[in-house]
């Protein structure tokens, strides 16, 4: 231990996107910076950094997290999925069908949390989606696009 406290580093291994990653951490270091700094996957956004704005979500053991709100730490042993991750789901498509994005910088953290929705409530009313959207924000007001998209997607798979 040479240095400060926080500057100690932990090695760690994450499964992500189904694939194993070693990186050398502090303590502190949330997933969200892990991600991106250590490994190299930015699609999880830095937005608000407080847990308020949904750009930075992912998956963790199959449930939106936002990853700015977790250390990495916190995520050893769990299966981690990141937009980079989702190969040809029928949300992806649905966003660009549907126009459900404008400048993109939350598209990622949205595609996440109804990628969730569509796996864990395939039958979600206009109320349940309300909800779940509720979780990010579009600085942009591309919320009906985002609604029709998912509903899409629902309804294909139902």
């Amino acid at each position: 231990m040479n240095g400060h406290p926080g500057s100690v580093k932990f090695e760690i291994e994450l499964l992500v996107n189904d694939k194993s990653h070693h990186a050398a951490i502090r303590a502190a270091d949330t997933l969200l910076r892990v991600l991106r700094e250590h490994l190299g996957l930015t699609g999880a956004k830095a937005g608000c950094e407080n847990g308020d704005c949904g750009a930075c979500t992912v998956h963790v053991d199959g449930v939106p997290i936002k990853s700015c709100m977790m250390l990495a730490i916190e995520a050893r042993g769990s299966r981690i999925a990141t937009i980079e991750g989702l190969r040809n789901t029928p949300i992806q498509q649905a966003f660009v069908d549907h126009f459900a994005f404008q400048c993109g910088f939350c598209t990622p953290g949205f595609i996440m949390v109804c990628h969730a929705l569509a796996e864990h409530r395939p039958k979600a009313g206009d109320d349940v989606i309300q909800e779940w959207l509720q979780s990010n924000i579009c600085r942009c007001t591309s919320y009906e696009e985002i609604g029709a998209a998912i509903k899409s997607v629902l309804r294909w798979q139902g």
